[in-house]
């Protein structure tokens, strides 16, 4: 693979493009600010104006979410995985059908698999401008979202309408429902029971994990973060690693399956038959099986990456704890 190659591969953190009009609150107070980025694979934007870095999925999506302070992303649920880990800034997590069965902080470098089947939501807490990166479980990330229904009801007295085809119009811009698609019924109270209202203490000890102990736990060789036998036990369909400066080797080695590197700190070299790249923080990297390379940091100090890796297992729902 040449080096021209390998770089159509890897989208740079300063290169990502952000879609505002990504999902139905895009235009509700408090969740207007918030861009949405698709990384690897299709992801679940509802917007037509959604840039899709690498289309190409090798059995889960990557995306991020960027997000000022204050700027919230409404209760939703997914049919899969749901993981995130934090790049920049601070962010609240928050969940149940009302957004107030539990919650937890994450901090730079901090991650959560959600389980799924639980509204969801986040919010910057920062006082900076935010980062999430996300991986969502599946090729066709669970089919979409799932929407509370108070998120569809705000959003339609600001203009956008959810149709039952996933697709969002903007009647302020005189878009309308297409003949034959009628909106996206909202849940009845029947289904919102399917819903479960699980505590803090329920999520944080088995879908949390801290950076700072991950990185402990990188000292002679990769963290296992989630995976059958990971710090986060569950079978998403993909494994995530966190790799470090004491517990990477320098010795190129092959992987047969999909592996997707996501820098956290530091500056880190890919090396491979065919040349070199440099990986920074944000950046993320589609590494094809069977690729023989190696990963150094470049430079001293504080260095660490996210490594997700396809295991061909089925994406569904979390294994429940």
């Amino acid at each position: 693979m040449t080096p021209e190659e390998m770089e159509t591969r890897i989208v740079r953190y300063g290169d990502l493009v952000p879609c505002k009009t990504a999902f139905i609150d895009a235009h509700t107070p408090g969740s207007d600010q918030k861009e949405n980025f698709t990384i690897i694979g299709g992801g679940v934007s509802e917007s037509p104006d959604q840039h899709v870095h690498i289309r190409d999925t090798p059995g889960f999506n990557i995306g991020a979410a960027g997000q000022p302070p204050k700027c919230r992303n409404s209760l939703h649920s997914h049919r899969t995985a749901e993981v995130f880990f934090v790049l920049k800034g601070r962010w609240r997590f928050f969940w149940g059908r009302w957004g107030k069965a539990g919650e937890v902080v994450l901090e730079e470098g901090d991650i959560i698999n959600i389980p799924t089947g639980i509204f969801r939501g986040f919010e910057n807490i920062g006082t900076d401008y935010g980062m999430i990166m996300a991986i969502l479980g599946g090729d066709d990330a669970g089919g979409g979202v799932i929407w509370a229904p108070q998120v569809i009801e705000d959003a339609r007295e600001h203009g956008l309408v959810l149709g039952r085809n996933g697709k969002l119009y903007d009647t302020k811009k005189g878009q309308k429902l297409p003949d034959g698609v009628p909106p996206m019924p909202l849940l009845t109270d029947e289904e919102l029971k399917a819903f479960p209202e699980p505590t803090t203490a329920d999520v944080v000890p088995f879908y949390v994990a801290r950076y700072w102990d991950l990185m402990a736990l990188s000292d002679r060789q990769p963290a296992k973060v989630i995976g059958e036998n990971a710090r986060l036990r569950d079978k998403p369909g993909f494994e995530v690693e966190l790799l470090s400066r004491k517990s990477i080797s320098a010795e190129p080695y092959a992987n047969e399956r999909h592996e997707v590197l996501m820098p956290m700190r530091g500056y880190w070299r890919f090396d491979w038959d065919g040349g070199s790249k440099t990986l920074n923080p944000g950046d993320t990297c589609a590494v094809p099986p069977g690729l023989k390379h190696s990963l150094t940091p470049s430079m001293t100090g504080e260095a660490s990456l996210y490594r997700v890796t396809t295991t061909g297992d089925r994406a569904g729902p979390t294994w429940r704890q």
